[in-house]
């Protein structure tokens, strides 16, 4: 129940912003993400599942979240999964789960290997690293609500007020 309250509160503070620099897509209502769960076989954490049920993809201020639909062709989750993990020059690891790009060929990550009380920490991955050990991959936030709240709110609040105009 926790981690409900923190996820509405999480979309009140993207909800401030205007439309200008704020993509909500639609809510899931049906069983997609529990089929990608399956077919990747890891469990998605909870508070990624409960915002995309809100908003199947969503972006501020050019910074994106994919959703999961035929309809968004190669920026669909389950297609940028498959790609990264078995057809990218450096497959990721399994347990990777992309979920944000950063416009050069990396990805913010989900560490399904490390789902405890149902959140994961997140980790960037960057494609032109020949990692040692996965320990090195750099691990940017303790769960998705932060990165919500550092990538995307934080870091457009640097540079955007809420009604979308430059600072």
């Amino acid at each position: 129940m926790e981690i409900i309250v923190e996820c509405d509160k999480r979309l009140e503070e993207l909800y401030k912003f205007s439309d200008s620099i704020l993509y909500l897509g639609e809510p899931i209502l049906d069983s997609r993400l529990e089929n990608l769960e399956s077919q990747i076989g890891f469990k998605l954490p909870e508070d990624f599942k409960y915002i995309l049920k809100k908003h199947n993809k969503f972006s501020l201020a050019g910074t994106e979240v994919y959703g999961l639909s035929e309809n968004y062709g190669g920026s669909s989750l389950d297609f940028v999964y498959n790609f990264e993990h078995f057809e990218a020059e450096q497959e990721m690891p399994k347990p990777f789960f992309p979920f944000s790009p950063d416009g050069q060929g990396n990805h913010y990550c989900l560490d399904l290997s490390k789902i405890k009380d149902g959140l994961c920490p997140v980790v960037f991955w960057q494609w032109d690293i020949e990692y040692e050990d996965l320990a090195d991959v750099e691990e940017c936030n303790t769960n998705f609500l932060d990165w919500i709240g550092e990538v995307m709110i934080e870091w457009t609040l640097e540079v955007y007020d809420y009604d979308g105009s430059e600072k």
